[in-house]
This record gives structure tokens, C-alpha cells and sequence, in this order.
């Protein structure tokens, strides 16, 4: 007898909060259902992840390891610690998500200090490294082995090849290594209209969080060692972080999926657009000031007092700074035209109003 489910939710209601509040693509979807039925063996020794690793040596150009794992936390803990010794310190972005929205993961459960650097765009530079990276042999500092740039930056700005780089020459130079949050990597492809190679493996960088979730996966990311040698203890780590998927056959068939006929890339260049034409519908409206580069699926801006909790009662979104009055609209691989132009509709009112 056949069950149908009636959904919870409306399912006609969008938001502009985060991407995370997207659905699953239907092309995923799919590939999960094709990936069910009989047996696989279990934690990883399966086609999928055999078959993703290939795909993923054709993306980077290169011989990389690659371990799927549940979440962006996960693969950035475990990524950061195959880079270090226990001793060792990362240094990142003050607005880095392993720094602000990590709860203390990458400390607690990594075993690892931060050294965060204030930047005025979320991106680091060789000079801004420098704040940080000193104390080499000083036995009471942290050692400073690492640096983590995030690419798009949590303020929806993008690294350009040549940045990512300046920053890889300048960290391996003091014997540091470089981890990449690639939460939303396919957004930067999207938005430099470049190979993803150029700013990552052939710029340098040595260990990447590869995103999925944001990009309309159900759940999964993939720690990819782009440099194996860089890397220490991958196969262990993941297991001693709860990282390790038994049936992982499923986390890999969503990133297959998402890498079959540039669909990563196409899902992000939409999102990217939905964003650049809220950011042009919303311009100039008077009160409201764009505070940040759009580069990525994020628009940054300070409204004027009140109008956000209202425009919130029919918009989800979140406040960036609430102190400053600055909010954060996200666009999603599912964000259509008409969303976008409901809401700029919806802010105009509450201008007016």
C-alpha cells in the first residue's frame, strides 16, 4: 500500500537568510534515490567514493585524497588538524567561520589555537599574516603552522588566483601550510569564471573543505588533500572527529551529482545572479546602504531603524551587525527572479511606509 506524505511546511515560502534553508536540487534527489537499493560496502570502500575521488583529480588536475565527511565543521576541523601537530596554531580571518560560527570546534575538539586577524574585507593577506605568524620556536606560544582563508569570505568577498597565490608563497615560505574553507568554493568558480584548479591546487593551497550543503545537497561536505603529502592522518582523524559514514555511498552520490555536467557551478552562477539583482533592485532606495562587495550569493546592507523586524514578518533574514542595523541577504540555487523581485517590493513598502 503507498503512503504519500503531506509536507510540514509551505512549501511556496522562501527566504533570504541563508542557503542552508534551500532544499535538495532534484538532480541530487535523484542520485540519492539512484544510489539506494542493494549493498555497498560500508565506510567508504564503495563505488561512489571511488568514483568521486576520480572526478575530483579531474577538478583539481592532480592526484588528491578525498574524504567525504557530514558537515562543514567536521571537514574543516579535520582538515586543519591533518596539517598540524599538537602544538600547532592557525591563523585566519577574524570573521572566519571556524573562528565566529564554529562554537569553538576547531579549539575544543580540534586541539588547535586561533590567531585571528581583523581584515576589512574578510580577506587575509601576506602582510596581514604577518600579525600573527611569529614566535616560531617560542615554546610559549602556540606555533603559528597554519593559515586558513576562506574562499568565498563570510562577507561574500572572493580571493582572486593571484591573492590565494601571494598567500600560499608567503605561508609555505615560513614553513606554514594552507587550508581552504571551501563552504562556498562553487560560488568563487562562479563569480571568477575560472578553472577552480587556478585557486586552489595550482595556487597553492594544500588542504580544501569542499561545500555541498550550501549548494543544494541534502548533507556532506569533502575534506580534499590536495597536497597527500601536507597531510597527515586523514584516515584516522575523520573516524576520531565522528566524521566516518558507514553507508558513506550516499554522501558521495550527492557530490557526484552535484560535479556530473558542471551542475556545482551552474547552481552557484544562478544564486550569484539572484544576489547581484537584488543587490541592483535594492541600490539607491533611499535609506538603504549596501555595505560590501557583492562577489558571491550575498548582499550586505544597513536599513534604517525598524524596517528590518517588519520586513522580517513576511522575509526571513539575519542581522550581520545588529548594531550597525546591517543585515545579510543570501540567495540560494533556488532563488528564482520572482522571489527576488517580491521582496525588493516588500522593502520598498516598508520604505514608504
Amino acid at each position: 500500500m503507498d503512503h504519500e506524505t503531506a509536507p510540514l511546511h509551505d512549501r511556496s515560502v522562501t527566504s533570504f537568510a541563508s542557503d542552508n534553508y534551500s532544499g535538495i536540487h532534484p538532480e541530487v534527489l535523484a542520485a540519492l534515490a539512484a544510489a539506494n537499493g542493494g549493498h555497498q560496502t560500508a565506510y567508504g570502500e564503495d563505488v561512489y567514493t571511488a568514483a568521486l575521488k576520480e572526478e575530483m583529480g579531474k577538478l583539481f588536475g592532480k592526484d588528491v585524497e578525498v574524504f567525504p565527511v557530514f558537515n562543514g565543521t567536521g571537514a574543516n576541523v579535520v582538515g586543519l588538524q591533518s596539517l598540524l601537530p599538537r602544538w600547532g596554531a592557525v591563523v585566519c580571518a577574524a570573521t572566519a567561520h571556524i573562528n565566529m560560527d564554529e562554537n569553538g570546534a576547531p579549539e575544543r575538539v580540534g586541539g588547535m589555537k586561533l590567531l585571528a586577524v581583523p581584515t576589512p574585507d574578510g580577506k587575509l593577506t601576506p602582510e596581514l599574516i604577518d600579525k600573527e605568524a611569529w614566535g616560531f620556536g617560542d615554546e610559549h606560544r602556540a606555533q603559528p603552522l597554519a593559515v586558513s582563508i576562506t574562499q568565498t569570505t563570510e562577507l561574500g568577498t572572493c580571493y582572486t588566483p593571484a591573492e590565494v597565490r601571494a598567500i600560499c608563497e608567503h605561508a609555505h615560505s615560513l614553513g606554514m601550510k594552507v587550508h581552504m574553507d571551501g563552504a562556498r568554493l562553487a560560488n568563487a568558480a562562479a563569480h571568477l569564471g575560472v578553472p577552480v584548479r587556478e585557486f586552489t591546487s595550482d595556487a597553492g593551497v594544500d588542504v580544501l573543505s569542499f561545500g555541498g550543503t550550501k549548494n543544494g545537497i541534502m548533507f556532506g561536505e569533502a575534506v580534499v588533500a590536495l597536497n597527500p603529502e601536507a597531510a597527515d592522518g586523514l584516515i584516522y582523524l575523520r573516524k576520531m572527529n565522528m566524521q566516518l559514514s558507514s553507508k558513506m555511498r550516499f554522501i558521495s552520490a550527492q557530490l557526484l551529482a552535484l560535479l556530473a555536467n558542471d551542475l556545482w557551478l551552474d547552481s552557484a552562477a544562478h544564486a550569484n545572479a539572484m544576489a547581484a539583482r537584488l543587490r541592483a533592485a535594492v541600490e539607491g532606495l533611499p535609506g538603504v546602504e549596501i555595505t560590501r562587495d557583492t562577489q558571491s550569493n550575498g548582499v550586505f546592507a544597513v536599513l534604517p531603524e525598524g524596517v528590518a523586524d517588519r520586513l522580517r514578518t513576511s522575509f526571513k533574514f539575519y542581522d550581520w551587525d545588529a548594531a550597525a542595523r546591517e543585515v545579510r541577504w543570501m540567495c540560494s540555487f533556488d532563488t528564482t527572479e520572482a522571489d527576488v523581485d517580491a521582496f525588493a517590493a516588500a522593502l520598498r513598502a516598508e520604505l514608504a511606509a
